[in-house]
């Protein structure tokens, strides 16, 4: 190191030597990067392109800020070029060269012209204002380049990571509208007539508006990562996209059923009829077997069974017109209401009859009993015994005569059971109310 000069010491030749090599190796790789810039595919669209919003702030400030990297490494280059013509004036530099140098190098030597159109909009170094003209050190001038560079590349690249995500997403998601609103259509859903066309007709000018922006102005649509200094770091928003596209799914699921409701129309319609048919044919025989309980079965409570549901027959006519004028959409959700409501209306009829058979079942199962009872005592030699004979023979009268009064039949039956089981020796069945002078005692 030699004496000092204006800048500090001056600098021996090896330093400048090595001065000289890393300044070389920057104005290299500065070189590198703004001609990669220059050539980037989001910047040529950025020139070419109809911007609004604050692509447009962005891209007017990002402009001038590549004009000043220009005019900024353009300066840095001519210094760097003056400081080689003074070292290889000759091989052992002079204490004159060496102070130029040295100011070269480490001084505010270089001095750059402002101008209204390159730095208009360009931001300044720390803040501070336009001026006509400016002078930095080399490495001021490099640390500047440097901030410049990553603020114009975040820039382009944000815009051309929208780009090329968002325009064509929105493109096949068109297409794909245009074959879903074709089918649509092909199945009477029509905007004004079903929503699934009203949904279509909504989802169109929403993508048509959105890709308008998204070409215009590609960073409303971009989500800058957080903490991240990276250029480019962050992501395209597919909020508004992805809502859209799942809207579209809704719907062609929606047109999946209406087309399934066309190929198996006339099926279900068929199907339903015959539904509607066994329950008004249930519903007939509850009607009979209502009469046939009340003229048998005495002293029992019969329900009313109601009569088939014009309702639903109006609504299968309704049905097969929508069929024969091809009105799939409307015929869809008229169709999985009516197969509800036609299994509904068939158990109810199902359970009508039951209802109404109850006492005509217990008239069966007593009968069954007294003579599964006869058989048993048959079987044990008890056959002629008097008290059975005359208890089974009144049962026997009470169940098949008519009207058949339930309550003194099963307690008849149950007298005879409860004399069996006395005679055969088995537990004793339950007195169930059977009047006291008519049990069989030891002494009878």
């Amino acid at each position: 190191m030699g004496v000092t000069g204006s800048t500090g010491p001056v600098m021996d030749r090896d330093e400048v030597d090595r001065a000289l090599a890393r300044l070389g190796a920057e104005h290299e790789a500065i070189e590198t990067s703004l001609l990669a810039l220059q050539d980037h595919a989001g910047r040529r669209l950025l020139e070419g392109a109809e911007l609004t919003g604050v692509t447009q702030e962005r891209w007017t400030s990002t402009e001038a800020s590549i004009t000043l990297l220009w005019t900024y490494f353009d300066a840095y280059t001519d210094a760097l070029r003056t400081a080689r013509e003074i070292r290889s004036r000759r091989r052992w530099s002079s204490r004159e060269d060496l102070v130029e140098l040295t100011e070269l190098l480490n001084g505010e030597s270089v001095t750059v012209a402002g101008s209204a159109t390159a730095t208009a909009n360009a931001p300044t170094l720390h803040g501070t204002g336009s001026k006509l003209s400016e002078r930095y050190s080399l490495a001021t001038l490099v640390d500047r380049m440097n901030e410049l560079y990553a603020t114009s590349l975040d820039m382009v690249v944000a815009a051309d990571a929208v780009w090329s995500a968002l325009p064509a997403r929105i493109d096949l998601l068109a297409a794909e509208l245009q074959r879903t609103r074709r089918l649509a259509h092909s199945v009477g859903v029509r905007p004004g007539e079903h929503p699934a066309g009203d949904d279509l007709e909504r989802i169109t000018r929403t993508l048509t508006k959105l890709r308008e922006q998204v070409v215009s102005d590609p960073l409303a649509f971009w989500l800058a990562a957080e903490g991240s200094s990276a250029p480019g770091g962050g992501r395209p928003d597919t909020t508004v996209y992805d809502r859209e596209a799942r809207a579209l799914e809704d719907v062609r699921r929606e047109i999946d059923a209406v087309l399934t409701v066309r190929q198996d129309a006339e099926m279900r319609i068929v199907r339903l009829r015959d539904v509607l048919s066994r329950a008004d044919r249930t519903l007939a025989e509850a009607r009979t077997a209502r009469g046939e309980v009340l003229a048998k079965i005495a002293a029992t409570e019969v329900p009313v069974v109601s009569g088939p549901p014009t309702a639903l027959q109006e609504q299968l006519a309704a049905a097969a017109e929508y069929r024969r004028q091809a009105q799939w959409h409307r015929l869809s959700p008229l169709l999985e209401s009516l197969e509800q409501k036609a299994e509904d209306e068939l158990l109810r009829a199902r359970e009508s009859l039951t209802a109404v058979t109850a006492p005509l079942a217990v008239r069966a199962e007593l009968r069954g009993r007294l003579d599964a009872y006869k058989a048993k005592v048959a079987r044990h030699g008890f056959a002629e015994d008097t008290l059975l004979v005359e208890r089974y023979e009144k049962a026997r009268r009470m169940l098949w005569s008519a009207p058949c009064d339930l309550r003194a039949a099963e307690q008849a039956v149950l007298r005879y059971q409860q004399a069996a089981a006395e005679l055969l020796g088995g537990p004793r069945v339950p007195d169930q109310g059977v009047p006291e002078d008519d049990r069989r005692g030891p002494g009878a």
